[in-house]
């Protein structure tokens, strides 16, 4: 049957089970939303850490996305209509 060459040290041994346990998640609300998060993050929901915004939300992108589609199709359409009317008057 085997045999270790050598002693395991306390340090060894010890380091083996130190990760077994369960750390709580610490778990705080946004200050401006109210969301639960997770301490030192910014919240996902609003964008604001610390008091702050730092991020730009999923909804206000989209919102600004909606905006610029509108704004390139109006576009469209006065080039088009421009374009029409260049070609009546001739």
């Amino acid at each position: 049957m085997p045999v270790p060459k050598r002693k395991t040290s306390k340090s060894r041994r010890d380091r083996r089970s130190s990760g077994k346990f369960i750390r709580p998640q610490a778990v705080t609300a946004c200050s401006n939303c109210e969301q639960a998060l997770g301490t030192h993050t910014a919240c996902t929901h609003c964008g604001f850490y610390k008091g702050k915004k730092v991020l730009t939300t999923k909804l206000e992108r989209a919102v600004k996305r909606g905006e610029q589609r509108q704004a390139e199709q109006a576009r469209l359409k006065a080039k088009e209509q421009a374009h029409d009317n260049t070609e009546q008057s001739k």
